[in-house]
């Protein structure tokens, strides 16, 4: 799975490396090492204009809360355990069916972190589990393929500009071989040339199971970092820093 990111790009800097038309964001995220669910988050997306009667997609770039709410929920919390959606099935479950065929997303990360079993035991005998930052080896920006819901709030008046909540998931796949070994599952990466693609909300559904590939071996690095991540409440670069080998000073 995928449980924690980090993210962060300023925004002005999102909207060119994704080509966005239109910035929809009422503030700026701080920068955030921690990414963790039901946290805001940035996301790009490409929605119809209003009010044209032959609307062309406009690429946006906006801020949703990590946990998908599907448009039929009856109550939000549902969103705290749809972190994730596995490419294997997310074209035929009834939570992700609907946001797969029309509402595509890319969320903008620098890396994740997956935790790795030692064999260093806890106080309670279990595995110490070592975390692990996992970036482009370029340094480059990381785009997972996403799924947005919007949800109508119905204790909120018509009105209410937050009557609505746009919620999202991140896409899951088996990992590559390299990254295996610390853990069997990875967010889903969408290259740069298929962008258009798995954003543009008419592409039909059948032609988008292709776009779905693993990250290219060798494409990633992992290394150890500090276990000061597995806390949510800590947050700052030393988190994505790796830690100094065996001698190092």
């Amino acid at each position: 799975m995928c449980g924690r990111y980090a993210s962060s790009r300023r925004p002005e800097d999102l909207v060119e490396e994704f080509e966005v038309d239109q910035p929809m964001l009422e503030t700026a995220l701080e920068p955030d090492y921690n990414v963790a669910p039901t946290k805001d988050v940035y996301a790009v997306l490409e929605r119809p204009p209003k009010g044209e009667e032959r609307p062309t997609a406009e690429r946006q770039l906006r801020v949703l809360q990590w946990g998908l709410v599907p448009s039929w929920a009856k109550d939000p919390s549902i969103g705290n355990r749809m972190i994730n959606a596995r490419a294997e099935t997310v074209a035929e479950k009834p939570a992700y069916k609907r946001a797969f065929a029309k509402r595509r997303c890319l969320l903008p990360a620098d890396g994740y972190f997956e935790w790795y079993p030692t064999e260093q035991l806890t106080k309670a005998g279990k595995p110490r589990k070592q975390p692990f930052f996992i970036r482009p080896k370029d340094q480059g920006i990381l785009a997972m393929a996403g799924l947005y819901e919007i949800w109508r709030d119905p204790t909120r008046d018509e009105d209410d500009p937050h009557r609505f909540r746009w919620t999202c998931t991140v896409i899951t796949t088996d990992a590559e071989d390299d990254l295996g070994h610390i853990h069997d599952r990875m967010p889903m990466m969408v290259e740069r040339e298929r962008w258009a693609d798995w954003l543009d909300p008419t592409v039909e559904a059948g032609d988008l199971l292709g776009l779905l590939a693993p990250a290219a071996p060798g494409r990633l690095e992992a290394f150890p970092v500090s276990t000061l991540v597995s806390n949510v409440r800590n947050n700052g670069p030393e988190l994505v820093e790796p830690l100094p080998l065996e001698g190092e000073a």
